[in-house]
Protein backbone atom coordinates (compact mmCIF):
# COMPACT_ATOMS: atom_id res chain seq x y z
CA UNK A 1 0.00 0.00 0.00
CA UNK A 2 1.33 3.43 -0.96
CA UNK A 3 1.87 6.05 1.73
CA UNK A 4 -1.19 8.11 2.65
CA UNK A 5 -1.01 11.81 1.76
CA UNK A 6 -2.33 14.66 3.88
CA UNK A 7 -2.60 17.82 1.80
CA UNK A 8 -3.63 21.25 3.02
CA UNK A 9 -3.63 24.87 1.91
CA UNK A 10 -3.34 27.94 4.07
CA UNK A 11 -6.68 29.28 5.25
CA UNK A 12 -7.72 32.54 3.56
CA UNK A 13 -9.00 35.41 5.68
CA UNK A 14 -12.69 36.07 5.12
CA UNK A 15 -12.45 39.86 5.37
CA UNK A 16 -13.49 39.93 1.67
CA UNK A 17 -14.75 37.40 -0.92
CA UNK A 18 -12.31 35.01 -2.68
CA UNK A 19 -10.02 36.41 -5.39
CA UNK A 20 -7.93 34.95 -8.23
CA UNK A 21 -4.74 35.03 -6.13
CA UNK A 22 -6.06 32.44 -3.73
CA UNK A 23 -7.69 30.48 -6.54
CA UNK A 24 -4.12 29.82 -7.75
CA UNK A 25 -3.18 28.11 -4.47
CA UNK A 26 -6.30 25.97 -4.21
CA UNK A 27 -6.14 24.91 -7.88
CA UNK A 28 -2.47 23.93 -7.54
CA UNK A 29 -3.29 21.92 -4.42
CA UNK A 30 -6.30 20.28 -6.07
CA UNK A 31 -4.31 19.25 -9.16
CA UNK A 32 -1.65 17.75 -6.89
CA UNK A 33 -4.29 15.89 -4.84
CA UNK A 34 -5.86 14.45 -7.99
CA UNK A 35 -2.44 13.45 -9.31
CA UNK A 36 -1.63 11.63 -6.07
CA UNK A 37 -4.96 9.80 -6.09
CA UNK A 38 -4.36 8.71 -9.70
CA UNK A 39 -0.92 7.50 -8.62
CA UNK A 40 -2.52 5.14 -6.10
CA UNK A 41 -2.30 7.16 -2.88
CA UNK A 42 -5.09 7.66 -0.36
CA UNK A 43 -5.41 11.43 0.03
CA UNK A 44 -7.01 13.62 2.69
CA UNK A 45 -7.27 17.15 1.29
CA UNK A 46 -8.09 19.97 3.72
CA UNK A 47 -9.28 23.51 2.99
CA UNK A 48 -11.19 26.12 4.98
CA UNK A 49 -11.43 29.66 6.31
CA UNK A 50 -9.55 31.77 8.86
CA UNK A 51 -12.24 33.67 10.77
CA UNK A 52 -10.73 35.41 13.80
CA UNK A 53 -8.67 38.57 14.19
CA UNK A 54 -8.85 42.32 13.90
CA UNK A 55 -9.39 42.43 10.13
CA UNK A 56 -12.50 40.27 10.45
CA UNK A 57 -13.76 42.37 13.36
CA UNK A 58 -13.35 45.60 11.37
CA UNK A 59 -14.99 44.10 8.26
CA UNK A 60 -17.95 42.94 10.38
CA UNK A 61 -18.29 46.36 12.05
CA UNK A 62 -18.26 48.04 8.63
CA UNK A 63 -21.29 45.96 7.63
CA UNK A 64 -23.02 46.43 10.98
CA UNK A 65 -22.80 42.72 11.82
CA UNK A 66 -21.45 40.68 14.70
CA UNK A 67 -18.16 38.92 13.82
CA UNK A 68 -19.81 35.49 13.96
CA UNK A 69 -22.71 36.58 11.72
CA UNK A 70 -20.22 38.11 9.30
CA UNK A 71 -18.15 34.89 9.29
CA UNK A 72 -21.28 32.80 8.70
CA UNK A 73 -22.06 35.02 5.71
CA UNK A 74 -18.58 34.92 4.10
CA UNK A 75 -17.41 31.34 4.77
CA UNK A 76 -19.90 29.73 2.33
CA UNK A 77 -18.52 31.95 -0.46
CA UNK A 78 -15.16 30.22 -0.06
CA UNK A 79 -16.76 26.78 0.15
CA UNK A 80 -18.55 27.64 -3.12
CA UNK A 81 -15.14 27.49 -4.81
CA UNK A 82 -15.49 23.72 -4.63
CA UNK A 83 -18.21 23.68 -7.25
CA UNK A 84 -16.97 26.68 -9.23
CA UNK A 85 -13.41 25.38 -9.69
CA UNK A 86 -14.29 21.67 -9.55
CA UNK A 87 -12.22 21.07 -6.40
CA UNK A 88 -11.88 17.69 -4.70
CA UNK A 89 -11.09 18.62 -1.09
CA UNK A 90 -12.31 16.20 1.57
CA UNK A 91 -12.78 18.63 4.44
CA UNK A 92 -13.78 22.28 4.88
CA UNK A 93 -12.68 23.61 8.26
CA UNK A 94 -13.69 26.90 9.85
CA UNK A 95 -11.59 28.29 12.68
CA UNK A 96 -14.83 29.15 14.49
CA UNK A 97 -15.69 25.44 14.59
CA UNK A 98 -16.10 24.20 18.15
CA UNK A 99 -13.55 21.41 17.74
CA UNK A 100 -10.95 23.73 16.25
CA UNK A 101 -11.29 26.18 19.15
CA UNK A 102 -10.86 23.25 21.54
CA UNK A 103 -7.70 22.19 19.68
CA UNK A 104 -6.23 25.72 19.72
CA UNK A 105 -6.77 25.97 23.48
CA UNK A 106 -5.30 22.50 23.98
CA UNK A 107 -2.10 23.28 22.05
CA UNK A 108 -1.75 26.45 24.13
CA UNK A 109 -2.04 24.43 27.36
CA UNK A 110 0.57 21.91 26.18
CA UNK A 111 3.05 24.62 25.15
CA UNK A 112 2.45 26.41 28.44
CA UNK A 113 2.99 23.17 30.39
CA UNK A 114 6.30 22.76 28.52
CA UNK A 115 7.40 26.21 29.72
CA UNK A 116 7.20 27.81 26.26
CA UNK A 117 4.63 30.52 27.05
CA UNK A 118 5.18 33.55 29.28
CA UNK A 119 3.77 37.06 29.68
CA UNK A 120 5.61 40.37 29.23
CA UNK A 121 4.99 44.01 28.28
CA UNK A 122 5.72 44.87 24.68
CA UNK A 123 5.82 47.93 22.42
CA UNK A 124 5.97 47.60 18.66
CA UNK A 125 4.63 48.57 15.24
CA UNK A 126 1.63 46.49 14.20
CA UNK A 127 0.45 45.76 10.64
CA UNK A 128 -3.30 45.17 10.53
CA UNK A 129 -3.10 43.52 7.10
CA UNK A 130 -0.49 40.99 8.31
CA UNK A 131 -2.07 40.73 11.77
CA UNK A 132 1.42 40.79 13.29
CA UNK A 133 4.09 43.06 14.74
CA UNK A 134 6.73 44.10 12.19
CA UNK A 135 10.34 43.91 13.35
CA UNK A 136 12.36 47.13 13.16
CA UNK A 137 14.74 45.67 10.56
CA UNK A 138 11.85 44.76 8.24
CA UNK A 139 10.21 48.19 8.09
CA UNK A 140 10.41 49.92 4.71
CA UNK A 141 10.11 53.62 3.92
CA UNK A 142 6.48 53.13 2.99
CA UNK A 143 5.63 50.90 5.94
CA UNK A 144 5.08 47.15 6.04
CA UNK A 145 7.25 45.13 3.60
CA UNK A 146 4.22 43.03 2.58
CA UNK A 147 1.71 45.88 2.33
CA UNK A 148 3.47 49.01 0.96
CA UNK A 149 1.77 52.29 1.74
CA UNK A 150 -0.20 50.94 4.69
CA UNK A 151 0.53 52.72 7.95
CA UNK A 152 1.86 50.74 10.90
CA UNK A 153 0.13 51.22 14.24
CA UNK A 154 2.25 51.68 17.38
CA UNK A 155 0.95 49.29 20.02
CA UNK A 156 2.00 48.91 23.64
CA UNK A 157 0.44 46.20 25.77
CA UNK A 158 1.17 43.16 27.92
CA UNK A 159 0.95 39.98 25.87
CA UNK A 160 1.77 36.31 26.12
CA UNK A 161 4.88 35.24 24.21
CA UNK A 162 6.13 31.95 22.76
CA UNK A 163 9.78 30.97 23.36
CA UNK A 164 10.72 30.92 19.68
CA UNK A 165 14.44 31.38 20.32
CA UNK A 166 14.52 28.09 22.23
CA UNK A 167 13.97 26.22 18.95
CA UNK A 168 16.69 27.82 16.82
CA UNK A 169 18.94 24.74 16.70
CA UNK A 170 15.98 22.43 16.13
CA UNK A 171 14.73 24.52 13.20
CA UNK A 172 18.14 24.53 11.53
CA UNK A 173 18.24 20.75 11.87
CA UNK A 174 14.69 20.46 10.50
CA UNK A 175 15.49 22.72 7.55
CA UNK A 176 18.66 20.79 6.76
CA UNK A 177 16.53 18.31 4.81
CA UNK A 178 16.15 19.68 1.24
CA UNK A 179 12.71 18.06 0.95
CA UNK A 180 11.15 20.25 3.65
CA UNK A 181 10.66 23.30 1.39
CA UNK A 182 10.13 23.84 -2.33
CA UNK A 183 11.50 25.90 -4.08
CA UNK A 184 15.01 25.66 -2.67
CA UNK A 185 15.50 29.42 -2.33
CA UNK A 186 12.57 29.61 0.09
CA UNK A 187 14.35 27.03 2.26
CA UNK A 188 17.50 29.17 2.09
CA UNK A 189 15.40 32.17 3.07
CA UNK A 190 14.11 30.27 6.11
CA UNK A 191 17.60 29.12 7.10
CA UNK A 192 18.98 32.66 6.84
CA UNK A 193 16.11 34.00 8.93
CA UNK A 194 16.84 31.49 11.68
CA UNK A 195 20.60 32.13 11.58
CA UNK A 196 20.01 35.85 12.10
CA UNK A 197 18.60 34.98 15.52
CA UNK A 198 15.05 34.26 16.60
CA UNK A 199 13.10 36.58 18.85
CA UNK A 200 10.27 35.25 20.99
CA UNK A 201 6.98 36.32 19.44
CA UNK A 202 3.66 37.53 20.92
CA UNK A 203 0.78 35.10 20.69
CA UNK A 204 -2.05 37.01 22.38
CA UNK A 205 -3.88 40.36 22.30
CA UNK A 206 -5.68 42.10 25.11
CA UNK A 207 -9.38 41.38 24.81
CA UNK A 208 -10.11 45.03 25.65
CA UNK A 209 -8.35 45.99 22.37
CA UNK A 210 -9.28 43.02 20.19
CA UNK A 211 -12.37 41.10 21.21
CA UNK A 212 -12.70 38.62 18.33
CA UNK A 213 -10.44 35.64 18.98
CA UNK A 214 -10.06 32.31 20.73
CA UNK A 215 -9.99 32.89 24.51
CA UNK A 216 -6.65 32.18 26.17
CA UNK A 217 -7.00 29.34 28.71
CA UNK A 218 -7.30 30.57 32.29
CA UNK A 219 -7.00 34.27 31.34
CA UNK A 220 -10.22 36.01 30.33
CA UNK A 221 -8.37 39.25 29.56
CA UNK A 222 -6.56 37.81 26.50
CA UNK A 223 -7.44 36.21 23.17
CA UNK A 224 -5.03 34.34 20.91
CA UNK A 225 -3.39 35.97 17.94
CA UNK A 226 -5.36 35.01 14.84
CA UNK A 227 -2.45 33.20 13.16
CA UNK A 228 -1.64 31.20 16.31
CA UNK A 229 -5.09 29.63 16.37
CA UNK A 230 -5.29 29.38 12.55
CA UNK A 231 -2.10 27.29 12.25
CA UNK A 232 -3.64 24.65 14.51
CA UNK A 233 -6.23 23.87 11.81
CA UNK A 234 -3.74 21.60 10.08
CA UNK A 235 -4.10 19.05 12.86
CA UNK A 236 -7.54 19.93 14.25
CA UNK A 237 -8.93 19.09 10.78
CA UNK A 238 -7.74 15.51 11.37
CA UNK A 239 -9.49 15.18 14.73
CA UNK A 240 -6.61 16.23 17.00
CA UNK A 241 -6.94 16.15 19.95
CA UNK A 242 -9.22 13.25 20.80
CA UNK A 243 -8.94 11.15 17.66
CA UNK A 244 -5.24 10.32 17.63
CA UNK A 245 -5.93 6.79 16.37
CA UNK A 246 -8.13 7.90 13.46
CA UNK A 247 -7.33 10.29 10.64
CA UNK A 248 -4.63 12.04 12.68
CA UNK A 249 -2.61 8.85 12.97
CA UNK A 250 -3.34 7.65 9.43
CA UNK A 251 -2.54 10.88 7.63
CA UNK A 252 -0.33 12.98 9.95
CA UNK A 253 1.63 10.50 12.04
CA UNK A 254 1.90 7.64 9.52
CA UNK A 255 1.38 9.52 6.25
CA UNK A 256 3.18 12.26 4.36
CA UNK A 257 2.09 15.83 5.11
CA UNK A 258 2.25 18.50 2.39
CA UNK A 259 1.25 22.13 2.80
CA UNK A 260 0.65 24.71 0.06
CA UNK A 261 1.31 28.34 0.99
CA UNK A 262 2.14 31.75 -0.45
CA UNK A 263 5.76 32.87 -0.57
CA UNK A 264 5.16 35.42 2.24
CA UNK A 265 4.25 32.64 4.68
CA UNK A 266 7.72 31.13 5.21
CA UNK A 267 8.18 32.30 8.80
CA UNK A 268 4.66 31.19 9.76
CA UNK A 269 4.46 27.80 8.02
CA UNK A 270 8.08 26.61 8.16
CA UNK A 271 9.29 28.29 11.33
CA UNK A 272 6.65 29.33 13.87
CA UNK A 273 4.34 26.39 13.17
CA UNK A 274 7.18 23.86 13.23
CA UNK A 275 8.42 25.26 16.56
CA UNK A 276 4.90 25.00 17.98
CA UNK A 277 4.65 21.36 16.85
CA UNK A 278 8.00 20.55 18.40
CA UNK A 279 6.94 22.20 21.65
CA UNK A 280 3.87 19.98 22.03
CA UNK A 281 5.48 16.75 20.81
CA UNK A 282 3.71 16.43 17.44
CA UNK A 283 5.51 15.28 14.28
CA UNK A 284 6.62 18.14 12.06
CA UNK A 285 5.32 18.86 8.56
CA UNK A 286 7.11 16.87 5.86
CA UNK A 287 6.93 19.35 2.97
CA UNK A 288 5.81 22.90 2.30
CA UNK A 289 5.44 24.25 -1.25
CA UNK A 290 5.53 28.03 -1.60
CA UNK A 291 3.90 29.50 -4.69
CA UNK A 292 4.44 32.94 -6.20
CA UNK A 293 1.83 35.70 -6.46
CA UNK A 294 -0.44 36.83 -9.26
CA UNK A 295 0.01 40.47 -10.23
CA UNK A 296 -2.40 42.85 -11.92
CA UNK A 297 -0.60 45.52 -13.94
CA UNK A 298 2.59 44.73 -12.05
CA UNK A 299 1.03 44.99 -8.59
CA UNK A 300 0.39 42.09 -6.19
CA UNK A 301 -3.27 41.13 -5.88
CA UNK A 302 -4.44 41.95 -2.38
CA UNK A 303 -7.85 42.25 -0.75
CA UNK A 304 -6.49 44.99 1.50
CA UNK A 305 -5.36 46.96 -1.58
CA UNK A 306 -8.64 46.39 -3.40
CA UNK A 307 -7.12 45.19 -6.70
CA UNK A 308 -8.78 41.82 -7.04
CA UNK A 309 -10.26 39.64 -9.79
CA UNK A 310 -13.34 37.53 -9.05
CA UNK A 311 -12.71 33.87 -10.02
CA UNK A 312 -16.47 33.17 -10.13
CA UNK A 313 -16.89 35.68 -12.97
CA UNK A 314 -14.00 34.13 -14.89
CA UNK A 315 -15.56 30.68 -14.54
CA UNK A 316 -18.88 32.01 -15.88
CA UNK A 317 -17.11 33.39 -18.95
CA UNK A 318 -14.52 30.70 -19.69
CA UNK A 319 -15.43 27.64 -17.62
CA UNK A 320 -13.68 26.03 -14.66
CA UNK A 321 -11.32 23.87 -16.72
CA UNK A 322 -10.13 26.79 -18.83
CA UNK A 323 -9.27 28.80 -15.71
CA UNK A 324 -7.58 25.78 -14.11
CA UNK A 325 -5.58 25.25 -17.32
CA UNK A 326 -4.42 28.87 -17.38
CA UNK A 327 -3.39 28.94 -13.72
CA UNK A 328 -1.45 25.67 -14.02
CA UNK A 329 0.25 26.28 -17.37
CA UNK A 330 0.64 30.04 -17.78
CA UNK A 331 1.20 31.18 -14.18
CA UNK A 332 4.60 30.30 -12.72
CA UNK A 333 4.37 27.88 -9.79
CA UNK A 334 7.02 29.76 -7.79
CA UNK A 335 7.60 33.20 -9.34
CA UNK A 336 5.21 36.15 -9.55
CA UNK A 337 3.15 36.29 -12.76
CA UNK A 338 0.99 38.89 -14.44
CA UNK A 339 -2.65 38.11 -15.09
CA UNK A 340 -5.37 39.69 -17.20
CA UNK A 341 -8.60 38.50 -18.73
CA UNK A 342 -7.13 39.29 -22.14
CA UNK A 343 -4.19 36.91 -21.53
CA UNK A 344 -6.64 34.23 -20.43
CA UNK A 345 -8.75 34.74 -23.56
CA UNK A 346 -5.68 34.50 -25.84
CA UNK A 347 -4.59 31.23 -24.23
CA UNK A 348 -8.15 29.89 -24.37
CA UNK A 349 -8.56 30.44 -28.11
CA UNK A 350 -5.06 29.40 -29.13
CA UNK A 351 -4.56 26.33 -26.96
CA UNK A 352 -8.02 25.12 -25.98
CA UNK A 353 -10.39 26.04 -28.81
CA UNK A 354 -7.88 25.70 -31.66
CA UNK A 355 -5.68 23.12 -29.92
CA UNK A 356 -7.20 20.52 -27.64
CA UNK A 357 -10.81 21.05 -28.74
CA UNK A 358 -9.99 20.86 -32.43
CA UNK A 359 -7.78 17.77 -32.02
CA UNK A 360 -10.45 15.91 -30.01
CA UNK A 361 -13.07 16.65 -32.67
CA UNK A 362 -10.83 15.51 -35.55
CA UNK A 363 -9.73 12.25 -33.94
CA UNK A 364 -13.14 11.22 -32.66
CA UNK A 365 -14.89 12.13 -35.89
CA UNK A 366 -12.50 9.75 -37.65
CA UNK A 367 -13.27 7.10 -35.02
CA UNK A 368 -17.04 7.60 -35.23
CA UNK A 369 -17.03 7.32 -39.01
CA UNK A 370 -14.62 4.38 -39.38
CA UNK A 371 -14.40 2.20 -36.25
CA UNK A 372 -17.03 -0.43 -35.54
CA UNK A 373 -15.98 -0.81 -31.88
CA UNK A 374 -14.84 1.78 -29.38
CA UNK A 375 -11.25 1.80 -28.17
CA UNK A 376 -11.04 0.49 -24.59
CA UNK A 377 -10.57 3.24 -22.03
CA UNK A 378 -7.73 2.34 -19.68
CA UNK A 379 -6.62 4.63 -16.86
CA UNK A 380 -2.93 5.46 -16.42
CA UNK A 381 -0.44 8.32 -16.53
CA UNK A 382 2.49 6.36 -18.03
CA UNK A 383 4.95 9.20 -18.47
CA UNK A 384 8.02 9.52 -16.26
CA UNK A 385 8.72 13.17 -17.09
CA UNK A 386 5.09 14.14 -16.43
CA UNK A 387 5.06 12.28 -13.10
CA UNK A 388 8.38 13.79 -12.06
CA UNK A 389 7.15 17.30 -12.90
CA UNK A 390 4.09 16.86 -10.68
CA UNK A 391 6.15 15.39 -7.84
CA UNK A 392 8.36 18.52 -8.00
CA UNK A 393 5.32 20.87 -8.05
CA UNK A 394 6.34 21.99 -11.56
CA UNK A 395 2.81 22.36 -12.87
CA UNK A 396 3.91 24.40 -15.91
CA UNK A 397 6.18 21.59 -17.07
CA UNK A 398 3.56 18.89 -16.49
CA UNK A 399 0.94 20.72 -18.59
CA UNK A 400 3.53 21.61 -21.24
CA UNK A 401 4.21 17.88 -21.61
CA UNK A 402 0.52 17.28 -22.30
CA UNK A 403 0.47 20.05 -24.90
CA UNK A 404 3.55 18.54 -26.54
CA UNK A 405 1.52 15.31 -26.79
CA UNK A 406 -1.29 17.30 -28.42
CA UNK A 407 1.10 18.85 -30.94
CA UNK A 408 2.65 15.46 -31.72
CA UNK A 409 -0.77 13.90 -32.36
CA UNK A 410 -1.71 16.81 -34.65
CA UNK A 411 1.56 16.29 -36.52
CA UNK A 412 0.85 12.57 -36.90
CA UNK A 413 -2.53 13.31 -38.47
CA UNK A 414 -0.97 15.82 -40.87
CA UNK A 415 1.80 13.43 -41.92
CA UNK A 416 -0.20 10.18 -42.23
CA UNK A 417 -3.48 11.62 -43.53
CA UNK A 418 -5.55 8.70 -42.15
CA UNK A 419 -8.74 10.10 -43.73
CA UNK A 420 -7.17 9.28 -47.12
CA UNK A 421 -5.58 5.97 -46.18
CA UNK A 422 -8.84 4.56 -44.76
CA UNK A 423 -10.44 4.93 -48.21
CA UNK A 424 -7.62 3.11 -50.02
CA UNK A 425 -6.70 0.61 -47.29
CA UNK A 426 -9.63 0.35 -44.83
CA UNK A 427 -7.95 -1.96 -42.30
CA UNK A 428 -4.66 -0.08 -42.37
CA UNK A 429 -6.50 3.20 -42.00
CA UNK A 430 -8.55 1.90 -39.07
CA UNK A 431 -5.36 0.75 -37.33
CA UNK A 432 -3.93 4.28 -37.61
CA UNK A 433 -7.18 5.76 -36.29
CA UNK A 434 -7.18 3.36 -33.31
CA UNK A 435 -3.64 4.57 -32.58
CA UNK A 436 -4.80 8.19 -32.72
CA UNK A 437 -7.65 7.46 -30.31
CA UNK A 438 -5.20 5.72 -27.94
CA UNK A 439 -2.97 8.80 -28.11
CA UNK A 440 -5.95 11.04 -27.33
CA UNK A 441 -6.83 8.77 -24.40
CA UNK A 442 -3.31 9.18 -22.98
CA UNK A 443 -3.75 12.95 -23.26
CA UNK A 444 -7.11 12.75 -21.49
CA UNK A 445 -5.61 10.68 -18.67
CA UNK A 446 -2.81 13.21 -18.13
CA UNK A 447 -5.32 16.04 -18.24
CA UNK A 448 -7.37 14.57 -15.39
CA UNK A 449 -5.55 16.37 -12.53
CA UNK A 450 -5.50 19.62 -14.50
CA UNK A 451 -8.84 19.69 -16.35
CA UNK A 452 -10.99 16.96 -14.78
CA UNK A 453 -14.26 17.75 -16.60
CA UNK A 454 -12.58 17.96 -20.01
CA UNK A 455 -10.75 14.71 -19.34
CA UNK A 456 -14.05 13.02 -18.47
CA UNK A 457 -15.80 14.40 -21.59
CA UNK A 458 -13.06 13.08 -23.88
CA UNK A 459 -13.02 9.65 -22.23
CA UNK A 460 -16.82 9.41 -22.32
CA UNK A 461 -16.72 10.21 -26.05
CA UNK A 462 -14.06 7.54 -26.61
CA UNK A 463 -16.22 4.98 -24.79
CA UNK A 464 -19.21 5.87 -26.98
CA UNK A 465 -17.04 6.11 -30.10
CA UNK A 466 -18.65 9.45 -30.90
CA UNK A 467 -17.41 12.96 -31.52
CA UNK A 468 -17.84 15.02 -28.32
CA UNK A 469 -19.77 18.25 -28.15
CA UNK A 470 -17.73 21.39 -28.88
CA UNK A 471 -15.45 21.41 -25.84
CA UNK A 472 -14.19 24.97 -26.19
CA UNK A 473 -16.24 27.38 -28.34
CA UNK A 474 -14.12 30.31 -29.48
CA UNK A 475 -14.41 33.50 -27.43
Amino acid sequence: MKKRIYLTTTLPYINAPPHIGFALEIVQADAFARFKRLSGHQVFFNFGTDEHGQKILKAAEKEGLSPQTYADKLAPKFDNLKKALNLSYDNFIRTTDEHHIKAARHIWKLADKNGDIYKKKYRGLYCLSCERFVKEGEIKEDGCPNHPGRALEEVQEENYFFRFGKYQDFLLEYLNDPKTITPKWRREEAINFVKEGLEDFPISRLKSRMTWGVPVPEDDEHVMYVWFDALVNYISALGWPGDEKGNFKKFWEDGETIQFAGKDQVRFQSLMWQAMLKSVGVKNTDKVFYHGFINLQGKKISKSMGNVVDPFNLVKEFGADALRYYLLRHVSPVEDSNFSEELLKEAYNANLANGLGNLSARVLTLAQNNLKEAVEVVQGLHDKDYTEAFENFDFNKAVNIVWKNIQDLDKTIAELEPYKIVKENPEGGREIIRGLVTGLLEIANRLEPVMPETSKSIKDAIKKNKRPKNLFPRK
